[in-house]
């Protein structure tokens, strides 16, 4: 699934308000953060990471591994957070088309 810029937008505008659900250390992405991620996609569809200043690798880098890793779409990357979507099987969030 591919998002389109107006589906990205929307989103964002979602993800504005929503507080980290994780926060990724000096391990960066383990096998139990993308289990984590995983389970909170499928009860959220739409959430916001954080990468702590202690991990030394390229948020941008994670947020698309951890997007690749939990089939999901990367929304956006700022500063340290991130943000991933994946609609459920009943999505609670409608994307314009």
């Amino acid at each position: 699934m591919k998002l389109t810029s107006k589906q990205r937008a929307y989103l964002k505008g979602l993800a504005m308000n929503l507080d980290p659900v994780y926060q990724i250390g000096k391990e960066s992405l383990t096998p139990e953060i993308v289990k984590g991620l995983d389970e909170v996609l499928a009860a959220r569809e739409l959430i916001k990471v954080s990468v702590l200043k202690n991990c030394d690798d390229d948020v941008r880098a994670i947020a698309e591994t951890a997007a690749e890793r939990t089939r999901s779409q990367a929304v956006q990357v700022i500063g340290r957070k991130f943000v991933l979507y994946r609609p459920a099987k009943e999505p609670k969030i409608v994307l314009p088309r």
